[in-house]
């Protein structure tokens, strides 16, 4: 178990919590804790919790922390977006998305490269361990097309979105130049957006990017956003401007 973030982040969260975002805008926002080490991961969770009402667990704090990384973000009464991308055989990625579903997630990401059969095996394996452990039911989420495959075609996208609803999910992540179309294909989808830029901010390693505020614009659920917030001088300070473009 690691050791507790230093008193000082503790004294930065109390006064962050005086303020925060209004619900309506934090529940749209996720933060993605790309770190390799839980101590920071949660203290930028603690911290920033005020303004970001899911946290995102990607490959690389995944890969550091295991299924703590988790229930520790669990216990801290947010959402938790685990985003490993299951890709493997149906029987492995149904048992995997089953331990996920069992540790109180909130979202899992399938990767509907996989095929239908293989998504479906996810969304039940994930739906059977939160109700074995009396966990709130969860959305599984098809990733469709990566916000840094720029070329990718429409006949892809539209295949892809079609293996996300045959094999169950709830909900699709996509990049924000190809909402208006997975929305159209999938309208009552819970559509999950990265390559989240405020104005200005540097592109970075993502092909497709958008503006919190025209990604909602463009149909978009929850918009997952890290390194313009995570790696800024202030991160409170970068998460007040950016909730405060979006009211």
């Amino acid at each position: 178990m690691p050791d507790e973030a230093p008193d000082d982040a503790s004294a930065t969260t109390g006064s962050a919590e005086a303020e925060g975002a209004p619900d309506e805008v934090r529940r749209r926002l996720a933060l993605a804790l790309d770190v390799d080490d839980l101590v920071p991961a949660l203290r930028l969770a603690r911290e920033l919790s005020p303004w970001f009402g899911t946290m995102k667990v990607g490959l690389e704090l995944y890969s550091a922390a295991g299924p703590e990384a988790i229930t520790t973000l669990v216990d801290l009464g947010v959402d938790v977006f685990c985003d490993i991308k299951l890709h493997d055989i149906p029987t492995t990625v149904g048992r995997a998305a089953r331990v996920v579903g069992a540790l109180g997630a909130r979202y899992l990401t399938l990767h509907t490269v996989g095929g239908p059969a293989m998504v479906r095996a996810g969304v039940e394996g994930l739906r059977e361990g939160a109700a074995g452990a009396a966990a709130p039911e969860p959305v599984a989420l098809g990733v469709t097309v990566l916000t840094s495959e720029p070329e990718a075609s429409t006949h892809l996208l539209r295949q892809r979105v079609a293996t996300g609803l045959d094999g169950g999910c709830e909900g699709l992540v996509c990049a924000a130049p190809d909402l208006a179309t997975v929305r159209q294909l999938a309208p009552s989808s819970v559509l999950v957006t990265p390559g989240i830029r405020p104005e200005g901010a540097p592109v970075d390693d993502q092909g497709r990017v958008s503006t919190p505020r025209d990604a909602l614009a463009g149909g978009a659920d929850l918009l997952v956003i890290g390194r313009p917030v995570t790696h800024a001088p202030d991160p409170v300070a970068a998460a007040r401007a950016l909730a405060a473009s979006l009211l």
